[in-house]
């Protein structure tokens, strides 16, 4: 009887190559040289009748074969993973990879306990952690999840909200004795803000409130400053007394708590921005990722 799948290994080469970006990056993944790479993915070329990568001198890109191929064969090799750990594990221990992207307001304020939690649940399972300021692409860049904060545009991506984040506004005890405080949302106008610019409109981004029942969005104008790429910079700007910023909750906690900030208007919060999980829709999860995705939405971590 012939070998059906005698051309796995083939498979695994591709998948190094495509996830690490070239086939030198691809052969050190593997422990290999870029020359049996190469010859790896020309076999498996061939064997499927279609090109699957573009070369150039730099780096490759994937054809749109490619990419199919490159969908289909990690959700192949993640049912082969969860087969394997079911059969070896016994007592049901997971095990495995999962590579994860989170912006840094969540990767350095709320992730560390969930993520430690995580971590002696599930001891043998290996997280590759990437905190970014932008949104990654998980399909090209072959991340398994990632975490995007507030509204969610029609991406095609699997989301499942995990947790609501409340917003509060806040400026230095400093900033305050020189400025005052503000009673209502139009004693701002005479306030230095530091606003933080949206990267996908270059406007920016909206204040929220709560006002007698009602929700309200203001936008604030720059007292000279404002912050783009890393909206963790608005609240190091207020630490420093240079005006007032809205941000998470739980990212000016210990803060205020430390005195180091001041809660502003707290009779106007209430909003929240949505915190949700996200995954590309042919992308079968691991054992691993439904695991981390359980534990990352519990509430009371």
């Amino acid at each position: 009887m012939a070998r059906r799948f005698d051309y796995l290994a083939d498979v695994e080469v591709f998948v190094a190559v495509a996830e690490h970006g070239s086939l030198t990056a691809g052969a050190i993944a593997l422990g290999t040289t870029p020359s049996v790479v190469s010859r790896a993915i020309s076999r498996l070329e061939a064997r499927l009748g279609s090109q699957l990568l573009r070369r150039t001198t730099r780096r490759i890109g994937l054809t749109h074969d490619g990419q199919h191929f490159l969908d289909q064969a990690r959700s192949a090799f993640s049912t082969i993973d969860d087969a394997e750990r079911a059969i070896q594990g016994g007592g049901g221990q997971i095990a495995g990879r999962v590579r994860l992207s989170v912006p840094t307001t969540y990767g350095h304020f709320r992730l560390p306990p969930k993520l430690c939690r995580f971590r002696a649940l599930h001891p043998k399972v290996e997280i590759e952690l990437n905190i970014t300021n932008r949104n990654v692409d998980l399909v090209a860049e072959g991340f398994d999840l990632a975490i995007r904060m507030g509204q969610l545009p029609d991406s095609g991506l699997v989301a499942r909200k995990i947790e609501d984040g409340a917003m509060c506004l806040v400026a230095s005890p400093d900033y305050v004795a020189r400025r005052g405080a503000p009673e209502n949302i139009a004693d701002l106008d005479r306030h230095d803000c530091v606003p933080f610019v949206m990267p996908s409109t270059g406007r920016f981004a909206p204040w929220m409130f709560h006002d007698n029942g009602q929700d309200l969005d203001w936008v604030p104008s720059s007292g000279g400053l404002q912050v783009s790429d890393d909206v963790l910079g608005v609240m190091s700007m207020a630490e420093q007394g240079a005006g007032i910023c809205q941000t998470y909750d739980f990212v000016v906690e210990r803060s205020v708590q430390q005195g180091r900030l001041i809660e502003l208007l707290p009779h106007l919060n209430g909003r929240t921005r949505s915190i949700s999980i996200v995954y590309a829709p042919n992308r079968r999860l691991s054992a691993a990722s439904r695991a981390l995705i359980d534990v990352l939405s519990e509430r009371h971590s």
